[in-house]
């Protein structure tokens, strides 16, 4: 199982950005994925998460109407729009597949976002 982001960049505060997670080894249409970030000195938080049945989504209330999280099974690849974007949502983003049961979860190695001016 391999979980590979990109996308991150550097962005002027109101611009947007669009993340991706490549995923390998296993199907994302079947497991629920989700997107965390974790600025300097901070702990880390959960962002997004997309469900596996019927796609349904959930925001942190932070990114709540300005980031939309998707997925292309085509691509077996896991998205994050990000619009309106602020210099506090700077921030290492990364993709994460969660544990079920006693399945291990996994974490991708994370891209960096950084909102300035």
């Amino acid at each position: 199982v391999q979980l590979v982001e990109s996308g991150g960049g550097l962005v002027q505060p109101g611009g947007s950005l669009r993340l991706s997670c490549a995923a390998s080894g296993f199907t994302i249409s079947t497991y629920n994925m989700r997107w965390y970030r974790q600025a300097p000195g901070k702990e880390r938080e959960f962002v997004a998460l997309i469900n596996s049945l019927g796609g349904s989504t959930r925001y942190a209330d932070s990114v709540k109407g300005r980031f939309t999280i998707s997925r292309d099974d085509s691509k077996n690849t896991v998205y994050l729009q990000m619009n309106s974007l602020k210099p506090e949502d700077t921030a290492v983003y990364v993709c994460n597949r969660p544990q079920i049961g006693f399945i291990r979860d996994y974490w991708g190695q994370g891209t960096q976002v950084t909102v300035s001016s």
